[in-house]
């Protein structure tokens, strides 16, 4: 017996693989499909670095396909055509940028176009921290993985012939365009490459610099540019208008919108292996190259690998389940990898950084400063999971968000790479802060974000660019149609009110526990103007007119599946009409009570007016755990939800992951706890998709615990005490650390 287990442990061994890991139950292709723009690039957890196969050729500026499909990623799991690795790319997010920097080997003469350059591939594999895939047009096994800041490439030349590496700055899904490249001998190349106005807005351009290196030496090197040189979408076509011009032994950098270069290696043998390395930063060459140096150096493709396999199986393994089927551990698993992925990294080696909005750069002391606040969509669930889960992950991004409003003024709403997108609304860094001041976190400029945070709250006029309708709201307690309108999206006065609201009780919460009471009853009084908008006909929220009348007419389902309506951003008034989470209890009142609030909540589900796929209405399920005995409700929703909308199929995720918020949705509903009220450090209890959960804390291991089985919980006991109740603090979880639910 003693020598069969041994037997089994050598060919474990041999085999390279290793005891039951939670990286093991990623599946990185669930998501790129059907909208939900995730990717399967190696990364490693908030890495700057994302290694990204590039497939979606249509066009850069111009974002649809011959059928109409709209690209904000670079990759979609339905496309088969292939024009190398992006460097440095989001993931789950609802418009097009970065994916830029484009390696790609091969074969026979350089073709500067990408559309003669691409191939079709086969075999794609892909785990945490690695990516694989064969292109048949050159007979080249291609492998990526990747470190926080720079990454490795391995491509194997099956059948030998004349090795090319290329080096494509012309492509990407930026709406920007502009580039520099400069050779630095037969194995380096270096440069930049212009990035910027996230969903056409006005936010201004930034850079990506990089190094990449090759680890065999060239025969001979050059550049091509796209020629005549011309300027905006025309500079992203290749193939309309302009020829590329070759140029070989080239000892002066290059510049342009739509240019490469080339390594040429030779005529190799068959099972030839070259590997690419690449180091990126957004402050400068210098910096990328240090990037690369540090984490990367004379490390070969295999050490880099298992390094990032670790990474992830550490991060991952802060959460332990136990029973479940293989698909709910998939599911799972996979939905957390993604709530890792941003925010992202953006200091480098040396802690230098762009400071926000100013193009200079700052220097991170004792932290990282972290990048990609998708604010609107991760104030809701990401930000919790993160201060539960991984503190230190968040107070650096704390301390981060309070050192931008030092930088320019202001906390972000939708930041990328130290530029303010203004993208959708609200307020949201006050609930993410006050949140994670309320749950322990104390280890940043508390005061300086208590400063910065009144200051966006009560800033007058045009320069208040975080509220740039604020009169009103202080007014008037609410926004009046046809004062603002942004993003091409008409006017969503509702929306904005509402995200205020939500924002304005946070912190009313700060303002108290800073000492100042007047200030918090201010701040109260402001978060209870969403009563402005009930309209009692309906039954709803409703937008209200500069006379501060109800306009008319008024349908309740305008405005659903993204279709613009007035009043509401992507939704319509059912979308938005329970998203007061601050003041539940106000809205079953205004609404008629327990009853008529629990059968107008019920409709929507029933009628098909719930929205998986995006947040307004996110929290909706667990509405239904505030009214005693309705708490079956939100069980049972909850996993209807998840069986419906999560799934380990590439569209497996209910539509955009918008940087990781439907994922983390998915975490804590598949945990049996989730944060209902974004700026309050409460849970809603449901039930679990697993028969034990051990979550790591700063406080020590927390377990959620079922006894019997069944889809509905029977009793709840929090430590050693029974509870009536399906919602409890963040402090009773962490002091108790023990929460126990009896099924039936």
């Amino acid at each position: 017996m003693k020598r069969v287990i041994l037997t089994l442990f050598a060919l474990v061994v041999s085999l390279g693989l290793r005891a039951e890991e939670p990286s093991q139950w990623v599946d990185p292709f669930i998501g790129t499909a059907d909208y939900s723009v995730t990717h399967p690039g190696a990364v490693v957890p908030h890495g700057m670095m994302a290694t990204v196969p590039f497939n979606v050729t249509g066009s850069t500026l111009n974002r649809y396909d011959k059928d109409n499909r709209w690209w904000s990623a670079p990759y979609d799991i339905r496309n088969r055509y292939s024009v190398g690795f992006a460097h440095g790319a989001l993931s789950g997010v609802g418009c097009p940028e970065l994916g830029a920097i484009i390696t790609m080997p091969t074969v026979g003469a350089i073709m500067p176009d990408r559309y003669d350059r691409g191939s079709t591939y086969v075999d794609e594999v892909a785990e945490v921290g690695y990516y694989a895939t064969t292109y048949e047009k050159y007979a080249v096994r291609a492998e990526a993985t990747a470190s926080e800041r720079a990454s490795v490439e391995r491509y194997t030349f099956l059948e030998g012939g004349e090795a090319n590496i290329i080096v494509d700055l012309g492509t990407s899904l930026s709406n920007e365009s502009g580039a520099m490249l400069r050779r630095v001998s037969d194995t380096e190349v270096e440069g930049m490459r212009l990035l910027g106005t996230f969903c056409y807005t006005n936010q201004a351009v930034f850079p990506v610099y990089f190094v990449v290196r090759i680890n065999k030496q060239a025969s001979k090197t050059g550049y091509w540019k796209l020629q005549p040189e011309m300027t905006g979408i025309e500079a992203q076509w290749s193939g309309d208008s302009g020829e590329y011009k070759l140029y070989e032994n080239y000892n002066r950098e290059m510049m342009g919108n739509d240019i490469g270069f080339y390594f040429s290696l030779g005529e190799v043998e068959a099972g030839t292996t070259v590997e690419v390395r690449v180091g990126i930063s957004y402050t400068s060459i210098e910096n990328a190259r240090k990037n690369l140096n540090a984490e990367v150096g004379s490390r070969g493709f295999g050490n880099v690998r298992e390094l990032a396999r670790d990474k992830w199986n550490e991060a991952l393994g802060k959460i332990r389940v136990s029973g479940g089927t293989d698909a709910d551990r998939t599911i799972f698993y996979t939905a957390l990898y993604h709530s890792l992925i941003h925010p992202n990294i953006v200091s480098d080696v040396n802690g230098e950084y762009p400071k926000m909005e100013s193009g200079a750069t700052g220097v991170a002391k004792d932290y990282d400063r972290y990048t990609v606040f998708s604010l609107w969509d991760t104030y809701r669930n990401l930000h919790q999971l993160l201060t539960l889960v991984y503190p230190d992950v968040q107070t650096d991004m704390l301390r981060t968000m309070v050192d931008m409003s030092k930088e320019w003024g202001w906390l972000p709403r939708w930041e990328l790479y130290g530029r303010e997108t203004f993208t959708m609304e609200g307020d949201p860094a006050i609930p993410v802060i006050v949140d994670s001041y309320l749950k322990g976190l104390r280890e940043f400029d508390v005061y300086g974000a208590y400063e910065a945070m009144k200051r966006s709250a009560t800033t007058e006029g045009k320069s208040n660019p975080i509220r740039p309708d604020i009169d009103s709201y202080i007014e008037r307690g609410y926004i009046p149609v046809g004062l603002f309108a942004q993003d091409m999206s008409g006017d969503n006065s509702v929306s904005h009110a509402l995200e205020y609201y939500v924002a304005d009780n946070a912190l009313a919460e700060f303002a108290r526990a800073m000492g100042e009471e007047e200030f918090a009853k201010q701040m109260d009084m402001r978060a209870s103007g969403w009563k402005n908008y009930y309209s009692k006909e309906y039954g709803a929220l409703r937008p209200i007119d500069i006379n501060g009348a109800f306009i008319t007419p008024f349908d309740p389902e305008a405005g659903a599946n993204f279709s613009n309506t007035i009043g509401f951003h992507e939704g319509s008034a059912w979308n938005y009409t329970f998203f007061v989470p601050h003041d539940v209890e106000g809205l079953v009142k205004i609404m008629g009570g327990d009853k008529l609030f629990t059968e107008r909540l019920w409709r929507i589900f029933e009628k098909g007016l719930y929205d998986p796929t995006n947040e307004p209405d996110i929290a909706y399920p667990y509405l239904f755990s505030r009214i005693k005995g309705e708490e079956w409700r939100t069980q049972q929703l909850v996993k209807r939800l998840l069986d419906e909308n999560y799934t380990t199929t590439p569209d497996g995720l209910p539509g955009n992951d918008d940087t990781g918020t439907m994922s983390a949705w998915a975490v804590f509903s598949m945990m049996g706890i989730y944060p209902d009220c974004p700026g309050e450090p409460y849970y809603t209890i449901t039930t679990p998709r697993f028969d034990k959960v051990e979550i790591d804390t700063a406080n020590g291991t927390v377990v959620i615990e079922c006894q019997g089985s069944g889809d509905y919980i029977e009793s709840v006991k929090l430590g050693n005490k029974s509870i009536n109740r399906y919602r409890i603090s963040h402090d009773e979880l962490m002091k108790e650390k023990i929460l126990k639910l009896k099924l039936r």
